[in-house]
Parts: C-alpha cells; structure tokens; sequence
C-alpha cells in the first residue's frame, strides 16, 4: 500500500496517463499516498527498456529487507536499481500518474515544513516547479521547486469529484510477486515478446541514479 506524504522519508500501470515534464514551467496538484518503490530497467530481447521493480525494496518498511526473491538480481547481478517513488496528481483537470523526481521531491518535503501537507484537500498547495535542460543526455536535467508560487488552495468540487474517483495508487502501480516477474522475465525479457502486459507498471527513465543503494 502506499504511505501518507509526511511518512514518506524519500530515501504505472501501463496506459495509466502520466505526468508531462516539459521544459520551463510546470503545475500539478499531489493528492493521496506516496508509493515508495525502486525500479529496474530490464533490457528486453525486443530491445526495450522494461521497468521491472525491486522486489528486495519493502515499499510499507522503506527499505531493502531482502524478503523476497528479486529474479532480476538473479539473471541481471549487475544491474542496480534506482529510487522511484510514485503518487497522484492533478494536470489540467486529469489525473495523472505523477513519477516522482527526487531531488524534487526533497524540494517539495522541505517546503511543507512551511507550507503544510500538499496534499491536503483543503490547506495543500499546488506545485510548482521549473524543468531545465542542462545537456545533451536524457538525465542532464535540473528540477527547480518555485516556492512562491506554490500558493495554498482548497480544491474545487471537480478536482474533488476526480480525487474521490480514483483508484489507489498502488493498485493503480500493482506490484508484481516473485513467481509473477520470474514468469515476466522468462517469457517477455529473456525470451523474444513484442508486448507487455499492463501490470508491469509504468514509468519514465530514471533521470537521477545518484540514490543507488548498494
């Protein structure tokens, strides 16, 4: 299950909108738990990049407990996993899947310290936050927290209407058992497949790999 957005401490299903970073301004409204969780990116033998979830991360605890059998680790011992967290979002009136950034999530859990929960239906804030290009490769981006313009709302009767309305985040990004990626790796990553089923989960390269925990 998810976690509250204050107990989060910050160390999508396919077809699921996500959120659109696009260069300069961008505004969206954070709503509901936070889904801890690091990911994988697989290279399939169709020769997509699969975004396959750490089974050894406890998504409740916050950490690696090593609990579960990781069949990633086991076929692919080199490839190292990185910090995805996940929540929802509110983007020109539509829910999106909003895959967290975490230099900016760090940004966004140091301004409630001031500013309150952004979460909270009636004193949360929107957020809003600046995507700048820093060079040529997929991860040389800057995400920039703009405080002052992250002003306190309450949300209208629609955006309440859409918050009541949708489904949990972590059903919305189930997480596969062990048996169940074991079987996904066997038969989409280490055999040839042209499709993906949905409860994969869905997400964006990972742009910042500096919170890799091993």
């Amino acid at each position: 299950m998810g976690i509250k957005f204050g107990e989060a401490e910050g160390k999508a299903k396919k077809g699921a909108e996500q959120l659109a970073f696009k260069d300069g301004e961008n505004t969206v409204r954070l709503f509901g738990d936070v889904l801890p969780r690091y990911i994988y990116w697989v290279k399939g033998k169709n020769n997509k990049d699969v975004p396959m979830e750490c089974l050894s991360f406890d998504r409740e605890k916050e950490k690696f407990t090593n609990v579960e059998k990781d069949w990633v680790r086991e076929y692919f011992p080199e490839l190292k996993c990185g910090w995805a967290y996940a929540m929802h979002g509110i983007q020109d009136g539509k829910v999106v899947v909003v895959n967290l950034k975490k230099k900016l999530f760090e940004q966004i859990k140091d301004a409630a310290a001031d500013l309150g929960d952004p979460t909270d239906l009636e004193s949360g804030w929107d957020v809003v936050f600046k995507r700048t290009k820093t060079g040529s490769l997929a991860f040389n981006v800057e995400y920039t927290l703009q405080v002052l313009r992250c002003k306190p709302r309450a949300l209208s009767a629609a955006e309440l209407a859409l918050v009541e309305a949708a489904k949990p985040i972590d059903e919305v990004i189930p997480r596969l058992t062990s048996d169940e990626q074991h079987e996904f790796l066997k038969k989409s990553v280490l055999a040839s497949s042209e499709e993906l089923p949905a409860e994969v989960g869905n997400s964006e390269p990972i742009e910042d790999v500096s919170d890799i925990p091993y």
